[in-house]
């Protein structure tokens, strides 16, 4: 049995229509209502609640002296929370997957030696992969593993489960030290993330603890243009009223 849609269901189903396809971008303006009910032959209060709908869902937002647009996608981190990025992905309801560039062993050298507090010359596992959020590259993880904490490392197939899964599997992160910074990336990373010419990255830096020990060193690189990171911070002695649980750290690198 055939079903008609309500007519402001179709007036949704058309502006999403739009913007999957890319006619419409983010930012762009959408349809007034006055627009709709001439173009559509709609009520006002179908076009109104169409567009009160799509805003309530996301898909676009009321901006003052400027009508309705497109949101804006881009993809978001919190800034003091340390989360696998397949979690992240998945709680924005998008698709997570990955490739693995680089698997090996290797001596520590240099920055990897004194991030990891270990002797030059001390064996580290080195991890290169790309991350994807449904199908379009978001982060290169350049990660470097202390070997004696995760023997195994070189046995696992980090395209099923992620690096950050797989070590907090062994043993839980007890502390963080991370900082962020913008930087122009080299030609091997704007590659893998399909980056402008002239494009800056957010590479998130971090080093982390467990057993009372750094145990790994990670370059997180993001698009400019597609990456964001957010944070919420309480002052000490004052209530938290936000709801989002974010993982406290010890230690932040400023």
């Amino acid at each position: 049995m055939n079903v008609t849609k309500p007519r402001y269901q179709q007036l949704k189903d058309f502006i999403i229509e739009q913007i999957s396809s890319g006619e419409l971008q983010p930012s762009d303006r959408v349809p007034s209502e006055n627009e709709l009910v001439e173009t559509k032959s709609v009520s006002r209060m179908t076009a109104n609640r169409a567009l009160r709908e799509l805003n309530d869902e996301g898909d676009v937002n009321r901006v003052a002296g400027r009508g309705t647009v497109v949101s804006d996608f881009r993809s978001r981190s919190h800034l003091l929370e340390v989360q696998n990025i397949a979690d992240e992905i998945a709680g924005r309801g998008h698709t997570h997957s990955s490739s693995v560039l680089r698997q090996s062993l290797q001596r520590a050298r240099g920055v990897i030696a004194k991030a990891l507090h270990i002797a030059e010359g001390t064996e580290v596992f080195h991890l290169l992969l790309v991350h994807f959020e449904n199908g379009s590259p978001i982060q290169v993880e350049d990660r470097y593993v202390l070997a004696s904490f995760a023997p195994e490392c070189l046995q696992q197939d980090f395209s099923a489960v992620t690096p950050s899964a797989y070590l907090t599997g062994i043993a839980p992160f007890q502390d963080a030290e991370q900082s962020v910074r913008a930087s122009m990336p080299n030609l091997a990373i704007r590659r893998q993330l399909k980056m402008a010419d002239g494009e800056p990255s957010l590479t998130v830096i971090r080093c982390t603890w467990s057993h009372g020990r750094p145990v790994t060193f990670a370059r997180l690189h993001h698009p400019g243009s597609r990456y964001e990171l957010t944070g919420h911070y309480t002052p000490p002695g004052t209530s938290r009223t936000a709801t989002a649980d974010v993982v406290q750290l010890e230690s932040l690198q400023q």
